[in-house]
Parts: C-alpha cells; sequence; structure tokens
C-alpha cells in the first residue's frame, strides 16, 4: 500500500520559538523542570516519593548494588525526561546536558542485555519472568518511549548510540513477536510501542519496524484471547490485583479488533495512544479502513466524551472513559497524560487531513489541561485535572480520593510530570505542517521557521498575541520571489475573522475550505499578512445530555476557558448564579500569576447566614426562599488556578 499524501511538521531545529506566553513556559522547561526532574529521577526531592529510576538503570549495568524498586514501568520517566532533553538540545546549544545525557545513555546501553533485551524491572527483580505478563507490565510501552528517547537524541545530536540501543530493542521484539510458529502472538497491555516504531521506521527506513507497529495493531482484540491465555500460562498470577486487566477487554482496548472499534472504550490515555499509532501506520500505508476508525473513534472522543477543557477519561477507576456524555465534573480523571495524548492524535489528523477541527481540540486542551497539569514555577504537577473541587469534601469522601487540591511535587507513578516536558520542549513542531508547497499554520505561537519551498529558502516571522487577544501578524522572507500558499486555521470559537494581505482586506468566505483560508500569491520579502481573530467572552452550554452541565455555564474567551476560584470569591462558589444578561469586564493584571486576564460577571449569591438566622439547623424547609446578594463573580484561566494556595474552584456556574 501507498503512503498517503500528508502534511509534516518541521524539525525543531528549523524553528525558534519566540512567544511572550510560551517562550516563559519553554524556559521553565530548559531551567527549572527538566533539572528539577533529574533531581527527581535521583531521589534528591525532599519530601517528594522516591523515583529510583536512574538507581534502577545504573544497578542494572552493574555500576551499583541494590533491588529493584518503583513502579513496574519506571523506566519510562527516565526515557521521557531523554526525550525532552533532547528536544532541548535540537533548539538550542547546551553542552552540560548534552553531558549529562550522554552520562545517561552510556548507563542505559550497558544495562541493555546482549539480546537487545532491555528492562530493569525483569532484569532485577524478575528475570524469568520477561514477555511473560505483557497484559499488565508494560514492556513493550517501556521499550516505545525509549525508542521515541532515541530517535529524539539522534535528531538532536546525531550520535547513534541511543539509536543503536534502540535498533537492537526493536530488533529484539521484532524477534521474538509476529505471526511466526515460534514467536509471541500478542501485544502490550498499554500502547506506545506502535507510535515509536513509526518513528523508528522513519529514522531508519527499515521497513520491519513499520509492519510489526501494524502487526501490534491488527493483533489487539483477536479471539481467543491472548491476555486470557498469558494468564492461564503464568498460573493466573497477577501484578495488579485491584485492576482487572485480563478480563475486562475494553480497559486496554482489546474487546474488539481496532478496526471494529466504535466507541472510545477503558483507559483514556492507552486509547489515545493506541489512536496514534493507527494513525501513523495508516499515514505511511494509505491504509483506508485504518484511517476511517481513526475517524470514528476521534469523534467519538471529542463529541461525546471530552470535557470544554480538552481534558479526557471521565472515572478514577481504570483511570477510564464511561459512556458518552458521561462528564462528572468534581470526580473527573482528566489525566494530564490523557489530553497530551490527545494532542499527539490531534496533531496525527492534522497532517493527513487539513481539518481545523483536529487544531482546535489540539489548542483547546495545550492551553487548558496540559498547562493546568504544572505549577507555575515548575516543580509540583497535576496527575487529575478536575474541573470542580471543594477540599474539604476530598478529605472525607472516598470518590474524589483520586482528586488533589494542590499540585503534588512528584508521583509514584510520575507519568504526567515527564510527559509535559517533552510536550512543551517540543512545541515548535506542532505550529506548522507542510504538504508540497502549501504551509499550514495550525497554532498561533510567536516563532521564526525556515523552510525550502522548490529550492528556495523562506522564512515566516509569526507575531502572535496569544492567548490574550487574537492579532496575529506574519512576515514573510525570501531571496528571490516566491509562490506558495499559506494556509491558515480559523478557530471555533471565532466568529468574525478579519485578513489582510499587504494590507488589502481579503473576502474570507471566498477562501476557507475545512477551517482553514488559503492564501497563494507570489511572496516578495517583507510581505506581511495580518490575522484578526476576536476574542469575545462567551458563555459556553453543555449538550442538554449531560447532566452535570444543565442550567450551567462556562465562561471562555478565545482558547481559554476560565474558572471561578475561592480566593476571588469566598467559599461557597456553589451558591454563585450568574445574571442572565451577557454583561462582563475583562482586566489584564500584569501583577497577577504572571500576567493573566482576569473576567469580571455580574452575579447573585445565596445569603447561607439568612437560611441560619430564619430556619436555624434545619436541612429542608417547605416552599423557603432563598435572600440573594449582588456581587461580581471574579473569573481567572483555568490553567492557573490552585497556584494561590488551596481553596474551592469551578468551571461550570449556574446561571439565572
Amino acid at each position: 500500500m501507498a503512503n498517503l499524501s500528508i502534511s509534516r511538521p518541521f524539525p525543531l531545529k528549523n524553528i525558534r520559538i519566540t512567544d511572550n506566553f510560551w517562550s516563559a513556559y519553554i524556559r521553565l522547561v530548559r531551567n527549572v523542570v527538566v533539572p528539577y526532574q533529574w533531581e527527581a529521577l535521583n531521589d534528591r526531592i525532599e519530601g517528594a516519593e522516591p523515583s529510583h529510576a536512574m538507581k534502577n538503570f545504573k544497578i542494572s549495568a552493574g555500576l551499583e548494588q541494590g533491588e529493584f524498586y518503583g513502579m513496574v514501568f519506571q523506566d519510562s520517566d527516565v526515557a521521557k525526561w531523554l526525550e525532552a532533553v533532547s528536544y532541548l538540545l535540537e533548539t538550542g546549544h547546551d553542552p552540560e546536558l548534552e553531558k549529562l545525557a550522554d552520562e545517561v545513555i552510556t548507563i542505559i546501553a550497558k544495562a541493555q542485555h546482549k539480546d537487545g533485551y532491555l528492562n530493569t524491572y525483569f532484569t532485577l527483580k524478575e528475570p524469568n519472568g520477561r514477555w511473560t505478563n505483557l497484559a499488565e507490565c508494560h514492556e513493550l510501552y517501556c521499550a516505545g518511549h525509549l525508542i521515541e528517547a532515541a530517535v529524539a537524541y539522534y535528531n538532536a545530536t546525531g550520535k547513534r548510540m541511543i539509536l543503536d540501543v534502540a535498533c537492537r530493542l526493536a530488533d529484539c521484539i521484532d524477534e521474538v513477536f509476529g505471526p511466526g510458529e515460534d514467536q509471541i502472538h500478542g501485544y502490550d497491555g498499554h500502547q506506545e510501542i506502535e507510535l515509536a516504531l513509526v518513528k523508528l521506521y522513519q529514522t531508519t527506513n527499515n521497513d520491519s519496524y513499520l509492519r510489526l507497529s501494524l502487526y501490534f495493531l491488527d493483533e489487539r482484540g483477536k479471539e481467543p484471547s491472548f491476555f486470557e491465555q498469558e494468564l492461564h500460562r503464568r498460573n493466573g498470577q497477577v501484578h495488579f490485583p485491584d485492576l482487572d486487566m485480563v478480563n475486562d477487554r475494553t480497559y486496554n482496548q482489546a474487546h474488539l479488533p481496532v478496526r471494529l472499534q466504535q466507541t472510545a472504550e477503558g483507559h483514556a490515555v492507552r486509547v489515545v495512544y493506541m489512536c496514534s499509532g493507527m494513525a501513523d501506520v495508516a499515514a505511511e500505508t494509505g491504509d483506508q479502513e485504518l484511517l476511517e476508525a481513526c475517524r470514528r473513534l476521534w469523534t467519538n472522543i471529542v463529541s461525546k466524551r471530552m470535557y470544554i477543557t480538552g481534558a479526557i477519561g471521565s472515572m478514577a477507576h481504570g483511570e477510564s472513559f464511561t459512556l458518552d456524555y458521561d462528564l462528572p465534573n468534581d470526580t473527573a480523571y482528566a489525566e494530564t497524560c490523557a489530553s497530551i495524548g490527545l494532542i499527539f492524535f490531534a496533531q496525527r489528523m492534522l497532517q493527513m487531513e487539513a481539518k481545523s477541527d483536529y487544531g482546535d481540540i489540539m489548542e483547546q486542551a495545550l492551553y487548558n489541561t496540559v498547562i493546568s497539569g504544572m505549577s507555575q514555577d515548575g516543580r509540583r504537577f497535576f496527575y487529575v485535572n478536575p474541573l470542580e473541587v471543594w477540599p474539604d469534601a476530598i478529605l472525607k469522601n472516598h470518590h474524589l480520593s483520586h482528586v488533589k487540591p494542590l499540585r503534588q511535587g512528584w508521583f509514584g507513578c510520575a507519568c504526567c510530570p515527564p510527559n509535559i516536558a517533552r510536550l512543551l520542549a517540543s512545541l515548535g513542531q506542532y505550529i506548522y505542517t507542510s504538504q508540497g508547497n502549501t504551509i499550514y499554520t495550525n497554532l498561533y505561537i510567536g516563532s521564526q521557521v525556515t523552510l525550502d519551498i522548490e529550492g528556495q529558502q523562506v522564512s515566516i516571522d509569526q507575531h502572535s498575541e496569544f492567548p490574550w487577544n487574537g492579532n496575529v501578524r506574519f512576515i514573510i522572507h525570501v531571496a528571490e520571489k516566491t509562490t506558495f500558499t499559506l494556509a491558515l486555521r480559523i478557530p471555533k470559537w471565532c466568529t468574525e475573522p478579519k485578513l489582510t494581505v499587504q494590507g488589502i482586506p481579503v473576502q474570507l468566505d471566498e477562501q476557507v475550505r475545512d477551517g482553514y483560508v488559503y492564501i497563494t500569491r507570489e511572496w516578495q520579502s517583507n510581505d506581511s499578512v495580518e490575522l484578526i481573530l476576536p476574542m469575545q467572552v462567551s458563555r459556553m452550554k453543555g449538550h442538554p445530555h449531560v447532566r452535570e452541565t444543565i442550567g450551567k455555564v462556562a465562561i471562555q474567551c478565545g482558547p481559554l476557558v476560565y474558572c471561578l476560584e475561592e480566593t476571588d470569591n469566598g467559599a461557597g462558589l456553589h451558591q454563585i448564579v450568574l445574571e442572565p444578561q451577557d454583561e462582563h469586564r475583562k482586566h489584564f493584571d500584569h501583577e497577577l500569576l504572571g500576567g493573566i486576564q482576569t473576567i469580571s460577571v455580574p452575579a447573585k449569591r445565596i445569603r447561607s447566614d439568612d437560611w441560619e438566622q430564619k430556619w436555624g439547623e434545619h436541612l429542608y424547609i417547605a416552599n423557603a426562599s432563598h435572600e440573594w446578594e449582588t456581587i461580581n463573580a471574579t473569573f481567572i484561566p483555568y490553567y492557573a488556578w490552585a497556584n494561590r494556595g488551596q481553596g474551592e474552584m469551578s468551571v461550570w456556574v449556574k446561571e439565572k
């Protein structure tokens, strides 16, 4: 099968982010997050749960003595850290960081077995157990993250040591798994290897890696159940007794072959990682059936199973999807990694189909859930991202025990912090893609990009005022007149976009296709394009089938979803009701939380003291009327909540 005609992101080395908003985050990743996470991986963060991840590798390499400690997938934290480091090195020279990465790579290489196998848990704790518990023990998941890191480091530095480690590991896996009589006919419980193998294929041009990725996808969900057979072979021994990862086939998306799946089921991160791998393979092979399955699952997620913040996964048990329109706010799981995985999926779909819907969701998840997952000092993190928090209830109600009112220093299962780091460090790859002579602008982030079009070097300077204002300006630089198309995404939240090219207005109705406006012309140096995307404050309402949002609204302005915090509005946020008229006042506070825009909305608050004066301690009273006080409710961007201490928070608010 021939590959699809797709757009591709530019290499990170061709992009320099100069954005007022995002540059601060990337500096934070470089100067704080990556060094902090290195300390965490080496158990040097006081008061944080130990990681032991680097220690495991050193013991496996024969450099230290000791035993394995941590989660069965602890290796992946080191791999994701190394991947983030790789992106930083590709975008900026840093000899000390590169030296540290080389030392880590040397340790990893020494921990690898002669046959290519690499996993510290099975090396140290269950040396005879390799490939016996794929349902639970994440061997291929860890391998996938190592492969992704290896490709990123090779692209950044040209050094082959870690890439050679990854190839030997992939070759080992390719020998063990497949349709052959002496091979294992199976797949991992946690998808990740699928998309990693495609990256390795793209880097090495070794077709066996692409075939293996397709094999893992198509083997999933076949009958008889591989996981049940595997469980029988190990006499019923399980690693995670609290989760039935074998018999609950929806948990790891093994309930049906991937091509037949209609809805997003089970563990949310696994779903979107699987879909990312499916999209990758579809793009490389031209597999239309696989692409159609991606479209189905995408539509189900974003139209029936996604929070307004771009978060997914509504249930703590199994970190999973539940059913259509089941989107509780206070018990939401909404794992940071799941939104990152949704961005991976969106980017891949966008490369195959230039439709603004994919870019809109990528933007929605990025500006809300992803950066909500990290404190503004880069040292504390959310695993779970609820849309409503009542701290007192969290202490007492076990259904809320997964929710934290404040970000944590580290986690025993620390997948989210390094995932945030690697996404933000590679952010440049999400801004543009190109296909032939068309350059797609998918995110409005101030940046400079250089590319080659038919032998001519083209540079584009993007000046963006996002997320506070929708003014974007592009300056084109070419050595000679060059003809190409610049395609700009028109976000769904903008109802009255305006475009000028060289100061001349362009009628958008005639130029927009699938949410992108296409500007084709012979460009000269210093040609300018201005896109105005007015950011109106909107009162968003949920689908009538979403029980938790009936009678409520959420405030959104541009890509940002807003929320109420107790710090600004006092306790008892559930007593606040917005006035029906669509009035508001925007105010940019340069001193608040690094500089944010607040939104003030007229509202009423029920006076609870009046109830107590009239009715004492009665819990229920017939025909009682509430007394109201007039207030202005203050909203802040959702991503910034819980940076000023512990308190209540709510995204959805009652409307009169």
